[in-house]
């Protein structure tokens, strides 16, 4: 595993290392030791989820709100995302700051979330498959997020025409955000 920091603090890109032979493939996507011993931190995921969307798709800015914040491993099975996180840390340097990544099928890379950032991506292929872990259970009582196009953050989701659910689109923007 490569490890190396995210554009902001406490987010990491990791990128595993492919074994590929005639026959195909092997990755090994995940393992906690090489993780806490290369970030430097223990991290127990309790949950993965999968998702399937098509291309143009936006999902997100999702967050949930503490004490029931996620720290989150986002990984690409099939196709390509822009994927997006937002610092929302109480207290951080980098509060309301944005970064955004491509990561695919065929770059193998994946991105760590600490808890405290929203997250959300666009799909850039015909269709992706999204994988991620999580460190708490999902609590609907918790759920918050930010509305993809605030001005105030100005990000350019890398597609035309994006789809999004009703329930993102009803998202407040970052300066109206409670949590």
């Amino acid at each position: 595993m490569n490890s190396k920091p995210g554009p902001i603090t406490g987010s990491w890109l990791l990128t595993p290392k492919v074994h590929a032979d005639s026959r195909g493939q092997f990755v090994e996507s995940f393992q906690k030791g090489v993780f806490a011993e290369q970030t430097g931190l223990s991290i127990d995921f309790i949950q993965d989820n999968e998702v399937v969307s098509q291309h143009g798709v936006v999902r997100g800015l999702h967050l949930q709100n503490d004490p029931y914040g996620q720290a989150k491993l986002i990984r690409v099975v099939l196709g390509k995302i822009y994927d997006v996180a937002v610092d929302l840390r109480t207290g951080s340097s980098t509060y309301g700051e944005w970064f955004g990544v491509e990561l695919s099928a065929k770059n193998q890379t994946q991105l760590f979330l600490p808890k405290g950032f929203a997250h959300g991506y666009s799909v850039l292929s015909e269709i992706a498959i999204i994988q991620y872990k999580v460190d708490s259970a999902y609590n609907p009582k918790a759920e918050n997020g930010i509305r993809y196009n605030d001005p105030d953050l100005g990000i350019d989701w890398q597609v035309d025409n994006p789809k999004l659910s009703d329930k993102d689109l009803k998202l407040p923007f970052l300066k109206d955000l409670n949590t």
